[in-house]
């Protein structure tokens, strides 16, 4: 599978550049692919000894291959051809590149950079905590306070929730970064209580808690184990998301802490109505298993969860689509387009509706200023 994105042209994508743009899941990535598999472009923040141990030992993650991903192989590092750099260097690896072919042409006036290859979930607790602290001060250096448009996420080794909350402590008050991010497959489900101090460590720092697809736990990426194709793993990533806020929510995560902000990246979002109306079925029979909730489960998604847009469904008739939105609340869909992966959406395009100017710019801009407490 090879992609290219065609250029925009025509009255929609012209009225749609005047509209300042709040882009929440870019992905910036080290460029090239050091020995042992991580990037040397994270040297400079990396200790001699962990530069010396991932030349030796590598980094491995919790998958049944210890070389390769567990992903089926499709489009090269999941990217738009046209995203990598004329030297062949990695898409999103170049912060004027992607100036030229995303931030400027699509008025990107808010940018939440979510890197996903950053030592999360790695077997070696150590080596992730090394990792995704370089991960952190590379994002601000080469990239929040080169542009300031851009918001770094805290990378944050969460499988070690000591270390994560001493991260997450180093950047609290720091304006370069937004959110708090996970991945959404983890050795056990998010809302286990090994996971709270992570959410009570964010909220205490004003910051969302980003959940975005992918990660490696260790588990087949289905309930009945691997699948065969590209497309299965697609479609799963809104399954995952589906497994993990259901556990966060009937664990009680949002009773222990109320003012968590989570923000679902990259899973689909129609399916949140669905999932309300069933958890709400049984826990009006089981209730008394769960004393500590003091709601129905589907009044949690709609105070404490933020949907991302990308990869939206698209049902025919496209009202399927407005009135899974209306469930939701329009102050509840932030806008996104993937860059510089293969399903990237153009913001001209991206949703399949006709919008209110009001329902415009609260998923275009508003949404993710307020969720990311962003002026």
């Amino acid at each position: 599978m090879n992609v290219d994105i065609l250029n925009r042209t025509g009255l929609q994508a012209a009225s749609m550049s005047k509209l300042a743009i709040a882009d929440c899941d870019i992905h910036p990535r080290p460029a090239g692919v050091g020995i042992g598999g991580v990037s040397k472009s994270l040297y400079p923040y990396l200790s001699q000894r962990w530069i010396n141990h991932v030349e030796e030992f590598g980094i491995t993650y919790r998958q049944p291959w210890e070389k390769g991903s567990a992903y089926p192989k499709a489009q090269p590092q999941a990217c738009r051809r046209d995203a990598f750099l004329p030297d062949g260097r990695s898409p999103g690896s170049d912060l004027r590149f992607m100036a030229e072919q995303h931030l400027d042409p699509n008025n990107i006036a808010l940018g939440i950079l979510n890197p996903l290859t950053s030592g999360q979930g790695a077997t070696n607790p150590l080596l992730s905590d090394a990792i995704t602290h370089a991960t952190n001060e590379w994002q601000k250096a080469e990239w929040t306070s080169q542009d300031s448009r851009l918001r770094a996420s805290v990378v944050v080794p969460y499988e070690d929730t000591a270390a994560s909350v001493k991260e997450i402590e180093l950047r609290a008050g720091d304006p370069n970064f937004a959110q708090v991010l996970l991945l959404s497959r983890t050795a056990e489900p998010l809302g286990q209580r090994r996971y709270w101090p992570i959410y009570e460590a964010a909220a205490a720092a004003n910051l969302a808690v980003g959940i975005h697809a992918f990660g490696n736990g260790g588990w087949p990426n289905t309930a009945g184990g691997w699948g065969s194709y590209y497309i299965e793993e697609m479609v799963g990533h809104s399954q995952a998301q589906q497994a993990l806020l259901v556990s966060m929510i009937l664990e009680g995560v949002f009773e222990a802490v109320p003012n968590l902000r989570v923000v679902l990246v990259e899973g689909g979002l129609a399916w949140a109505a669905a999932l309300g109306w069933r958890m709400d079925r049984q826990w009006a029979k089981l209730k008394r298993e769960l004393p500590h909730l003091k709601r129905a489960p589907s009044e949690y998604i709609k105070t404490n969860v933020w949907f991302t847009t990308q990869p939206i469904e698209e049902p025919e008739p496209r009202t399927h689509l407005a009135e899974a939105i209306d469930w939701i609340g329009w102050d509840r869909v932030l806008f996104a387009t993937d860059y510089p992966h293969w399903d990237f959406d153009d913001p001209a395009h991206a949703i399949p509706l006709k919008l209110t100017e009001a329902q415009k710019r609260a998923v275009f801009l508003d949404n993710a200023k307020t969720v990311y407490r962003q002026a």
